[in-house]
């Protein structure tokens, strides 16, 4: 039969799986091929051909290769630890950069542990073993249940009312669920190392910009920090994971999740505007977070506690201090690179920071985006004693950005989506998949784009994100973490309905169809529970703050 592979036909046999027509490609591939796209679906490796698919190969330079590698990890580390110590108990908590922060429920995890679990992982490796996924009727499902009570996958998977069927993973005698694509086996894991950190350990592998190396450990200890407080919060009072929460919604107590959630937001803003206050120096509040972070809610909440302090909050956009279209500088295509530092009038900028922190009148610039130039209509800023000046912008963190200002007189600070709860204590749930489904809403509702549109401007979104926002991420004075235990809940009847518009001639189907599958986990919350200053009406609309 024929198929399509690099747009060119290729005769295959009938039945013929991916890993048999492709063995050498596969196998001699400088960067791993861990699965493929079938038709714009991701698919395993041991996917079965059919007539006329079209093939792309899925490797770990890419996003979806990412993805399956880091999960063939884990699944190999959990087989791992359940083989060497079974009384005790593995979470895999958060992402950090590249590293996956994991611990242990019973105790904190030796040298003596890690090396021998690494050892053990390695041995795994070196086998070459087979993950096979199989697929159980709802009714097996149930009896296999009753003999394993704690497998919170299958019981997650059986709460899907259209879900036919419930898969696990199998590896020899062992068998786990991860929600996605696994590698065929476990020799296409090679890369990896545990490294002890805090009470627990991180575990580390190449990521898609040097998919065959390791990167050096960089130490991100106020993320960490922001996390564990989060993290240490919500284990306190017992919802950690997507199972309790669904619990809590179907016990009616939905409302109850949404204030508890609220009030940590509330007392983190407060205390972040109670530390401005106490520092009398403090004349420019610098916001910096990647896309759909909440920043602007954020900015509006925190300058209602900074009047609880007697400050009075003026803002600045660095949008009006664009340079002239024609000095726009140009990325590597050819276009205006709108993110570069270099697209700010810095000097200008600089000057007019400078003569307002020192008591002086401006004339405030307006940056026409249509005909690329700045004009001046007579609007004026002075700051007051009791004022101060808060500027949002992906470049806030970066010191380039205020260079004539003195770091003594500037609160920087960070605020992302940093997601804290998890499906279940081995499947987490990404900052960046929060972040997108936040963006996909909000962009339907308020800026006239599709879900389609969102998912396909996502790449060049992060890619910015990743040089102009995260590697400064730890100069901030405080982080804020913006997400909302509840919130994947509240999104998921808005969300859902528009990633299902993707169909599969698109190249965005994959990623729309994988979010899907994650969005029908969750229990729907009705919007009208959300408080209507909750950072969340940024993406859901009927906020009381305008835009």
């Amino acid at each position: 039969m024929k198929i399509i592979y690099q747009n060119q036909p290729k005769e295959v046999e009938e039945g013929s799986k991916i890993i048999e027509v492709f063995d050498e490609q596969i196998k001699n591939a400088l960067i791993p091929i861990l699965a493929c796209k079938i038709n714009n679906e991701v698919k395993s490796l041991n996917e079965e051909l059919q007539e006329n698919d079209k093939i792309e190969f899925v490797d770990l330079s890419q996003r979806d290769g990412g993805r399956i590698y880091s999960r063939g990890l884990l699944f190999i580390m959990t087989m791992a630890f359940e083989e060497l110590y079974p009384q005790l108990h593995l979470n895999i908590n958060h992402q950090i950069t590249n590293d996956i922060f994991c611990d242990i429920c019973e105790q904190e995890p030796t040298q003596e542990m890690l090396d021998k679990l690494q050892n053990r992982m390695r041995e795994i490796v070196d086998k070459n073993l087979a993950i096979q996924k199989k697929e159980m009727t709802r009714e097996e499902a149930e009896q296999f249940l009753q003999k394993n009570p704690a497998d919170t996958a299958v019981k997650l998977q059986l709460e899907i009312k259209d879900k036919d069927y419930v898969s696990l993973y199998f590896c020899e005698e062992y068998s786990n669920y991860f929600y996605g694509i696994m590698p065929p086996s476990t020799g296409y894991i090679q890369k990896f190392e545990l490294m002890k950190y805090q009470d627990g350990f991180f575990i580390r592998y190449p990521n898609k910009a040097t998919p065959t190396i390791i990167q050096p450990f960089q130490d991100s200890k106020k993320l960490y920090a922001t996390m564990q407080d989060y993290e240490d919060i919500f284990r306190a009072i017992g919802v950690t994971t997507l199972e309790k929460t669904n619990q809590l919604i179907r016990q009616g107590r939905g409302k109850e999740l949404i204030l508890t959630s609220e009030a940590l937001h509330e007392k983190k803003i407060s205390q972040i505007a109670d530390a401005i206050a106490k520092d009398k120096n403090k004349k420019m509040i610098l916001i910096a977070g990647p896309s759909s972070s909440g920043k602007t809610t954020f900015a509006k909440r925190l300058g209602v506690q900074l009047r609880l302090n007697g400050l009075k909050p003026k803002t600045i956009s660095v949008d009006n201090y664009f340079v002239e279209r024609e000095d726009t500088p140009k990325d590597e295509n050819g276009k205006y690179d709108f993110e570069a530092l270099e697209a700010i009038d810095l000097d200008l900028f600089n000057r007019d920071l400078k003569a307002l922190l020192e008591g002086k009148e401006i004339q405030m610039p307006t940056f026409d985006f249509k005909d690329g130039h700045k004009y001046y209509k007579g609007d004026t800023l002075q700051l007051a004693e009791d004022e101060i000046l808060v500027i949002e912008g992906i470049h806030c963190l970066n010191n380039r950005l205020t260079p004539s200002i003195p770091a003594s007189q500037k609160f920087k600070i960070y605020i992302s989506a940093l997601t804290v709860l998890n499906i279940d204590y081995y499947n987490r749930i990404t900052t960046t998949d929060t972040r997108i489904i936040r963006r996909t809403v909000r962009d339907y509702n308020f800026r006239g784009y599709s879900a389609q549109d969102t998912l396909e401007s996502w790449h060049s979104v992060a890619r910015g994100e990743e040089k102009n926002i995260f590697p400064f991420q730890e100069q901030a004075d405080m982080m804020f973490n913006s997400s909302l235990i509840y919130e994947i809940h509240a999104l998921r009847n808005s969300a859902l309905p528009l990633f299902e518009k993707i169909t599969n001639e698109s190249p965005e189907y994959a990623e729309a169809k994988r979010l899907c599958r994650f969005l029908k986990y969750f229990e729907p919350l009705p919007i009208d529970d959300i408080p209507r200053n909750s950072l969340l009406r940024e993406f859901l609309g009927d906020s009381i703050f305008q835009y």
